[in-house]
């Protein structure tokens, strides 16, 4: 049992900021809230749609990121695919595959298909590692506009969100 009791309830606008050391099963739940793992007890409830970001973006390594990325926006994205490569720096990336990119430009890559998924619901796992200073910003004011639409975002980092005052949900250490 990685833990027990844990229960929150967010609103339109609100986060809610995961943390423990490793192990203590953040990533864990955030599979659960997204539906990929079930709990061993107990109930998940939500509404609207559901994005997860986490290690594994669901971006096909051997395309070229603008058409990786135009897959998810060409499913409904309420966001211009132009305007989002450009906030995130992609635009001179737009013919490199997938698979070529460094940690910190596949992170970006995987913000912006997060983005084109439209989803209320922001499942974010580390999403500021393996970014640099600047680009942590950008990533803070997407999830911060993302709230400010009525999104919802739950975190689970080690690293807090400066731009962001979500809840904060400590696990326990996993004995």
């Amino acid at each position: 049992m990685l833990f027990r009791g844990v229960g929150f309830d967010l609103r339109e606008g609100e986060a809610i900021h995961l943390q423990g050391p490793n192990g203590s099963g953040k990533s864990s739940l955030l599979r659960i809230l997204a539906g990929l793992a079930r709990p061993f007890a107990g109930t998940v409830e939500r509404v609207g749609s559901i994005g997860l970001l986490n290690e594994a973006p669901a971006l096909e390594p051997d395309q070229p990121v603008e058409a990786a990325l135009r897959f998810w926006f060409d499913l409904g994205a309420n966001a211009n695919l132009g305007r989002v490569m450009e906030q995130l720096d992609l635009t001179p990336l737009r013919h490199v595959p997938i698979r070529y990119l460094s940690t910190g430009q596949r992170k970006r890559a995987a913000f912006a298909q997060l983005i084109g998924q439209s989803a209320s619901t922001w499942l974010l796992d580390e999403p500021l590692s393996g970014l640099d200073e600047a680009n942590r910003g950008v990533v803070e004011r997407l999830a911060e506009d993302h709230l400010a639409g009525g999104g919802i975002a739950v975190i689970a980092s080690h690293q807090p969100f400066s731009r962001l005052a979500p809840s904060s949900l400590s696990l326990p250490e996993f004995a």
